[in-house]
């Protein structure tokens, strides 16, 4: 086996007991608040009651059981591959290597990168606010909210887990409206929360969701959401400044397990990412839905109708619509950004970049059209504009 492969593959492998992670039970991936993944067998065993708490056997930094949380990346990577699948790279369809030699058809160029080990923790979403340029970036850090500035600097952070107002206890997107407030899905408690770029909470909504997940918001600074288990996409309407919710209405159900989602600020046009299962070893797929404004269905493309168009399996963890109204996706199979055309046009099939991402699972642009991609990977935040 490549050096490679093997390092890979020890992604898969708790670094204490060196058993293959699983998606449940004993062998289930968790997060210490350190960042080190343990599976949950190891945690009970490191914290069990006579020790009281947990000390991290890579940095010994001490926690408690309670605080651990599940690692989604992982979780992800383990539903992709099935319960016994082989290495990485055969699985995702891919000969080895990080993604293609060098940049995209696009030419977009690498700009800035921020975060990284030790600032950001498994981040899961990011989302930018097109007055300020200043980032949002939800991770499971000691506080869960990450606000960057346009260049770069540490401006904000909040969103500690508990059980309070402006808490949070797994965030699982995030996303900035127009006048300014931070959107999370918590799906700790399964809830939106809304807060000012201060990190005060100014809204939680707790009724009726099952597990809400993707984020984005539309010109009028309204909230669509994905749940994931009631298979829905979801309208918010709130006064965020006066902290009162107006309407929650369902506007498309009967998706399969819909998670991200975004939404074009020129059209109004909805794009969301289902997460299909079957049976049988690496059957794991997904498919891409695009609504109008109206939520009548323009198209939609599954991992099998892309794999026409490319010749590799294609796994969409993220999506965005970029300036121009085009539709573009992360795919954590060939470790790139594509863009799938307009919705009239969809799908096409034009890789904007193509080196130097690992595992990406968050997309949005900047109002400069700059492509902002998160990387669970390396933990951070890419920049990227056409050189």
């Amino acid at each position: 086996m490549a050096a490679e492969d093997e390092e890979e593959l020890g992604l898969l492998e708790c670094r204490v007991c060196f058993e293959r992670y699983a998606y449940g039970g004993q062998r289930r991936p968790r997060n210490l608040p350190c960042g080190h993944v343990l599976c949950r067998g190891c945690v009970e065993a490191l914290g069990s009651p006579e020790r009281r708490r947990l000390e991290c056997p890579f940095c010994r930094r001490a926690c408690s059981s309670a605080e651990t949380t599940d690692c989604l990346p992982l979780l992800q990577l383990l539903e992709i591959l099935g319960p016994a699948g082989p290495s990485i790279p055969s699985a995702l369809g891919r000969s080895g290597g990080r993604g293609a030699a060098g940049p995209g058809a696009a030419g977009l160029g690498l700009r800035l990168s921020l975060g990284g080990w030790g600032s950001l923790v498994n981040p899961t979403g990011v989302a930018a606010c097109r007055r300020s340029g200043r980032l949002a970036v939800a991770h499971d850090g000691k506080k869960r909210i990450h606000v960057f500035g346009p260049g770069g600097s540490c401006l904000q952070q909040f969103g500690e887990r508990g059980d309070a107002g402006n808490d949070i206890k797994y965030p699982l997107d995030v996303t900035v409206t127009s006048d300014g407030h931070v959107v999370v899905t918590d799906g700790g408690d399964c809830s939106v929360k809304a807060f000012d770029f201060e990190g005060r909470g100014v809204l939680a909504v707790r009724e009726g969701f099952c597990l809400p997940w993707g984020l984005d918001a539309t010109a009028d600074s309204e909230a669509i959401l994905s749940d994931a288990e009631a298979g829905a996409l979801y309208r918010l309407t709130a006064d965020f400044k006066m902290g009162k919710l107006k309407k929650c209405q369902m506007i498309q159900s009967r998706l399969i397990s819909p998670r991200g989602v975004a939404v074009s600020q020129t059209s109004g046009a909805i794009v969301v990412i289902e997460h299909l299962k079957a049976q049988g070893l690496n059957s794991s797929s997904t498919r891409v839905k695009i609504f109008s404004a109206e939520m009548d269905l323009v198209g939609q493309m599954d991992s099998f109708g892309l794999n026409l168009v490319f010749p590799s399996k294609i796994y969409a963890t993220a999506v965005a619509f970029d300036k121009e109204g085009h539709v573009v996706v992360t795919d954590i199979c060939s470790q790139a950004v594509i863009c799938l055309g307009k919705p009239e046009e969809f799908p096409i099939f034009n890789p904007l970049v193509s080196h130097g991402l690992y595992y990406p699972v968050g997309l949005t642009y900047m109002a400069n059209n700059s492509l902002v991609v998160l990387d669970s990977g390396d933990h951070s935040i890419k920049i990227f504009s056409s050189t």
